[in-house]
């Protein structure tokens, strides 16, 4: 009996239930995303989504005592909770088409196979046997699981806005991996990051701008058909 308490794994502290609970609340609006049938609640449920990580790098600036996570927490919800809702949203503002019921496969055949997917990168992560000093091992398997959830997003959905909205949730979960494998990068590199998302925020501004002038719709099927 004692060599068994010798051997128990220590209980989760207070920190990393707080930060699987963030990561988890992460993963349920990616799919959440997927479910949403109108584009403006994507575009919110991805709002909620980067205030869930901005909480979360929070959360590792106060538990592990990393200040210059503050300022990226900051940054990122000034970004990613405020100024890409507002840009997507503005490109939503003159257009009639709010169904995103583009995907090429049922409701219910996406949200399958995005649980299929997510199990399968959060045992694959957890199988490596990576460890943090940051944050438990679970938010890396989890995030891994929200970058396959965005990417089953960009590919089964057929317009463009759902597409954008896939990518920038993308890199959401891996924001949130970096959180967990390198915490303390330095802060230039993690404003750079921030950077590489205003670009991919500004050429999809341009691409839906032109999709919605030229086919008065955001769908991507007639894209499909060029041919070289």
């Amino acid at each position: 009996m004692i060599d068994i308490l010798a051997v128990a794994r220590p209980a989760p502290t207070v920190f990393d239930g707080t930060a699987n609970t963030v990561a988890v609340i992460v993963l349920l609006l990616e799919f959440g995303m997927l479910r949403a049938s109108l584009f403006g609640a994507q575009v919110r449920l991805y709002a909620a989504q980067s205030v869930a990580v901005s909480v979360l790098a929070g959360v590792v600036a106060v538990g592990r005592g990393v200040p210059e996570l503050f300022i990226l927490a900051v940054l990122s919800l000034l970004l990613k909770a405020v100024i890409v809702p507002l840009v997507m949203m503005s490109q939503l503002r003159d257009s009639r088409a709010e169904i995103a019921g583009s995907g090429s496969l049922g409701v219910a055949s996406e949200v399958i196979i995005s649980i299929l997917v997510a199990a399968f990168g959060f045992f694959a992560i957890g199988a490596l046997g990576i460890h943090s000093e940051v944050l438990p091992a679970a938010a890396l398997s989890l995030s891994m699981a929200v970058v396959l959830v965005s990417f089953v997003l960009m590919i089964l959905r057929r317009d463009v806005i759902s597409q954008a909205i896939g990518f920038f949730s993308l890199e959401n979960g891996v924001s949130m991996a970096s959180l967990v494998i390198a915490a303390g990068l330095p802060l230039i590199l993690e404003v750079a990051f921030l950077f590489d998302l205003l670009v991919a925020v500004v050429v999809f501004g341009v691409l839906i701008r032109v999709q919605s002038d030229r086919t008065k719709s955001f769908s991507t099927v007639a894209l499909d058909r060029l041919r070289g």
